[in-house]
């Protein structure tokens, strides 16, 4: 910064200065003005992203798995239904757009790779490791004390998976191909 810019500064300091509450209210204005020519826009495109009917549905159970115990059905409603199943439940805010679309593609993959409510359709031979190794319900999933139910022990973790296990033996060998 040269002399004469800092110089400027300073007479432009010494005038807001002497020019007294006046000078204040307009700089607001001038600030608030600023502000809503951005937030307004922005604040309707939010609203109006709202009329995209994006959302997570839940089309009808078909068929679940012959569960092996009402314990593992249990571990798996806690922990895995919320997006392997047709009875999947959102929080408020998962429902405005655009996290609502981020949510309801993630249920569809997650429905698409296993559904325990469409069981035959889907692949289930992943689901027993995926389970003992902690990569699911993945750790992001239970942030900030969200699905907090979800977040499971690691004997709750060990017996979800081994009634996983039962439960894929004694309803054929799996959720699907």
């Amino acid at each position: 910064m040269d002399a004469t810019s800092g110089a400027d500064a300073n007479a432009d300091d010494e005038v807001l200065a002497t020019a007294g509450p006046r000078a204040t209210r307009s700089r607001r204005a001038r600030r608030w003005r600023a502000f809503a020519l951005v937030a307004g826009p922005l604040f309707l495109l939010l609203a109006l992203i709202q009329l995209i009917p994006y959302r997570v549905t839940n089309p009808p159970v078909v068929r679940e798995p012959n569960w092996d115990s009402p314990r593992t059905r249990e571990l798996a409603v806690r922990a895995c239904f919320d997006c392997h199943s047709n009875e999947t439940n959102t929080l408020w805010f998962e429902d405005i757009a655009p996290l609502s679309w981020w949510i309801t593609n993630h249920v569809e993959e997650g429905r698409s790779a296993l559904n325990f409510s469409e069981w035959g359709r889907g692949e289930a031979d992943d689901v027993v490791e995926a389970t003992k190794n902690g990569s699911m319900p993945p750790d992001y999933y239970t942030w900030l004390g969200l699905h907090s139910d979800a977040k499971l022990s690691a004997r709750e973790r060990q017996e979800l998976a081994d009634g996983l296990r039962r439960t894929i033996q004694q309803s054929g060998g799996g959720g699907g191909g």
